[in-house]
């Protein structure tokens, strides 16, 4: 049943109004139910945005980019983090993800220099990203070689984790990194993955006390969390608040990059057409004798946004109104909470032309220029965008190009997907393929393969070692969860 609802308000000099209340559902929100499924139900029956009672408490879900672009950009300051944030603080702490106010200002001044495009030591990115992918292509040729199956979900979350600890860590990995290996181990987000994980503060904590005794200056991002002061106060991070942030990058930085890369691998098997545009791509370029930048590689840009926009890790943002505000006609009271969905706005029916497709000329320049700037927000927008966006896109776009230089996936299982949305969006089963040597590729042996791909990726890593352009991308500039 439709439930159209009005409430009269009055305002200092206005005469009373009456304010419309979004339609939704009479029912309240059944925890049996799965939360994503029932909110495309309620996208089908009342449109872009509905109020609902979820968890006890009354929600605004919207599908909106403008609705969107209210909540996270225009009036960001009016819309603070959700009640559901509370269940990522259990597993991060008070971390950017999870922090508010003026600890999250401070925090986010902190850390942003450390993150930010001019200031990334690029040289070092790319080393650890090709280091890492040269031993994941050197296994997935052997099994080229053998006929055998990889576990693409697996092996991708394995390298995306070791990337994002040798970032963080520096030398120190090659100790403590095994430590870290429950965020591949084990998928499951509930309150004993929680408890288990947070138990690895103390790992960080020994690194940090060890450096200070030795009073060392790594060349790393805790190092550089650790010199971080506050403009204003001058002072550094504390030790557990330290744990926190670092905790933060490490699941955010290993879970978005690893589940893109899942379901890219997944949407090329199923399209080979987009498959051959990328090997293309990577050949023609390949034998130029330079690059200037990665945006040299427009259709593995595409591919990587295109997934992203069909399959994006940070499926639901919630923020909650801290006073009244409007939502077009409809006026939100103070203390609702907005569920916002990145999901269902990049599957849009009114703003993608068959949204469900995997298409990546989507973002070809020409079929950017009309859209809304939130039409895509798989790394959120506004002023709590994601710390980590060019990170994570320059590791996911050398990965790609590394890897489909020298193979192509076979995914062989006929098993229909099914989606587990929690706290991020996956598929609830491992994707099992088998990769194939590319023509020309066959003298690429498993032994050598270090080499091969240093070899062939000597352009592409040039291009990333210089000045990255990531302009031409209008939509970048939205951006995660931080």
């Amino acid at each position: 049943m439709q439930i159209t609802r009005t409430v009269n308000v009055r305002r200092d000099g206005e005469a009373d109004r009456d304010r419309q209340i979004p339609p939704g559902p009479e029912d309240e929100y059944l925890t049996a139910d799965d939360l994503f499924v029932w909110m495309g139900e309620q996208f089908d029956r009342f449109g872009d945005i509905f109020k609902a009672l979820i968890y006890g408490t009354n929600v605004y879900v919207t599908r909106s980019p403008a609705f969107a672009y209210q909540v996270l950009v225009e009036n960001w300051q009016n819309y603070p983090k959700g009640d559901l944030i509370k269940r990522v603080s259990l597993l991060l702490g008070n971390g950017l993800m999870a922090s508010d106010g003026e600890l999250w200002r401070r925090q986010r001044r902190m850390i942003q220099p450390s993150f930010h495009r001019k200031t990334i030591d690029i040289h070092s990115l790319t080393g650890i990203v090709e280091k890492v992918n040269a031993e994941l292509l050197k296994n997935w040729l052997l099994a080229a070689q053998r006929g055998e199956s990889v576990n693409v979900t697996r092996d991708v979350s394995a390298m995306a984790l070791e990337v994002v600890l040798r970032s963080l860590l520096g030398s120190d990995y090659e100790e403590v990194g095994h430590h870290f290996q429950i965020l591949v181990e084990q998928q499951a987000r509930n309150l004993a993955f929680a408890q288990a994980f947070r138990t690895l503060g103390e790992i960080i904590l020994s690194v940090v006390s060890r450096r200070k005794q030795e009073s060392a200056c790594c060349p790393d991002i805790l190092g550089a969390l650790m010199e971080a002061r506050d403009p204003e106060s001058g002072q550094p991070m504390r030790e557990r608040q330290l744990v926190n942030e670092i905790f933060t990058l490490i699941v955010a930085g290993h879970e978005t990059t690893a589940s893109t890369l899942n379901w890219v691998w997944y949407l090329l098997s199923q399209h080979p057409d987009v498959e051959e545009g990328l090997s293309r791509e990577l050949n023609e370029l390949a034998d130029t004798s330079r690059s200037d930048d990665l945006s040299r590689f427009p259709y593995t840009r595409q591919i990587i946004d295109e997934t992203l926009r069909l399959y994006p890790a940070g499926w639901l943002i919630t923020r909650k109104a801290r006073n009244e505000d409007w939502l077009g006609d409809y006026f939100v009271p103070a203390g609702t909470e907005i569920y916002i969905s990145p999901y269902f706005i990049q599957r849009h029916p009114g703003v993608w032309e068959d949204p469900d497709r995997f298409n990546p000329d989507r973002f070809r320049p020409e079929n950017l220029k009309d859209r809304h700037r939130l039409a895509t927000i798989p790394f959120s927008a506004g002023p709590r965008n994601c710390i980590g966006e060019f990170f994570a896109r320059v590791e996911m776009q050398l990965h790609l190009m590394m890897i489909a230089k020298h193979l192509r996936l076979r995914y062989a299982q006929s098993r229909p997907l099914e989606l587990d949305a929690e706290v991020n969006l996956r598929n609830k089963y491992d994707f099992f393929m088998y990769p194939e040597i590319k023509s020309g590729c066959e003298n690429a042996n498993a032994p050598n393969a270090a080499n091969t791909a240093s070899a062939a990726n000597h352009a592409i890593s040039a291009s990333v070692r210089g000045e990255v352009h990531l302009q031409s991308c209008p939509h970048l500039s939205a951006g995660h969860r931080g």
